[in-house]
């Protein structure tokens, strides 16, 4: 960041050094131990979302970050096999062709074993100068994830617009939008086997389901189920019980995937409940969900939707 007002202050990639043990204690402080507390054996481990930055310089600056975040995943996921796979970020930015990141997605999928990448639907931080992804510039990237048969998590990155709070306004918006601009588009019509995964319950989706289904139909297209779900999953990162049983009600279980957003968004412990808000295996488990629907979500649907972690997690006999 301070090479882009002053060149001469750019680091030298030879000079970041973080050793193996280095990572082993950010690693088992955080998230491996939260993962033992809450009985999870596997998290797939993507640079984190915040701090992708894609407002930030150029895409120089963005493929240089992107390069060696996915490094450290992979390295991490090397470290612990059996506990994480990885997942790559792309050196998005604004007003960039897409087309340039599918050296990135190659790379991370090829050498990494990445088993699904972040895609942001607006590098611009909050300010949505970016066209909608079912534009034909993003086509590409959907091009080489077919190819692969690797999902995208659609997640923005911190927002620089003090009109959008980050985590509590952006990210939700975002959801909310992707899933109204695949909607309005035929981009599976392209792409009959591209899958994309909204976090955090899909914003405000499953809540105003009627709405969208309402829309849907206002713009001539199929219904919800036949027009974006064989595509597009939601995870159950919600942070209280009501709003994980609407999810739970709402959207059919073959479109749910379990995860924990930690360490994320609320780190904190609810005192309604003694437990931290985003322990979300709590809500699963205190729904009314079947055995095989809650079967589904936690593992089945997952290797459904990443089809490399499926065949990395046979390869290891599980």
């Amino acid at each position: 960041i301070a090479a882009l007002s002053d060149p001469a202050a750019a680091p030298a990639r030879a000079d970041l050094r973080i050793s193996d043990d280095e990572l082993r204690e950010t690693i088992e402080t955080n998230q491996l131990r939260l993962m033992d507390e809450r009985g999870i054996d596997l998290t797939i481990f993507s640079p984190r979302a915040s701090f992708m930055a894609h407002h930030v310089g150029d895409f120089a600056t963005s493929s240089e970050w992107a390069s060696i975040c996915n490094e450290l995943c992979h390295r991490v996921s090397r470290l612990y096999p059996e506990r994480f796979a990885p997942a790559a970020m792309l050196p998005q930015s604004p007003g960039v062709d897409p087309a340039t990141c599918v050296p990135e997605l190659t790379r991370c999928v090829e050498e990494y074993g990445a088993v699904a990448l972040n895609l942001n639907p607006d590098p611009s931080g909050g300010h949505w100068t970016a066209p909608p992804l079912t534009d034909r510039s993003w086509y590409p990237v959907y091009e080489k994830m077919v190819e692969y048969d690797v999902p995208a998590m659609v997640h923005v990155s911190t927002s620089v617009n003090p009109a959008f709070h980050t985590t509590g306004a952006h990210y939700l918006n975002a959801d909310t939008t992707a899933f109204m601009q695949l909607v309005q588009g035929d981009l599976f019509t392209d792409f009959p086997t591209l899958r994309l995964v909204i976090p955090h319950g899909g914003g405000a989706v499953p809540y105003h389901w009627g709405r969208f289904r309402g829309l849907a139909m206002a713009l001539g297209k199929p219904e919800l189920e036949e027009h974006v779900l064989n595509n597009v999953f939601f995870d159950t990162c919600v942070y209280h019980q009501p709003g994980s049983d609407l999810l739970f009600d709402v959207i059919p279980a073959r479109n749910i995937l379990f995860a924990s957003e930690m360490i994320g968004a609320v780190r904190s412990v609810d005192p309604r409940t003694g437990h931290y808000f985003d322990d979300t295996r709590r809500y699963a488990e205190a729904s009314k969900l079947s055995a095989d629907e809650w079967a589904a979500i936690r593992e089945h649907n997952a290797r459904a939707v990443y089809p490399r972690l499926d065949t990395l997690l046979t390869s290891q006999g599980r």
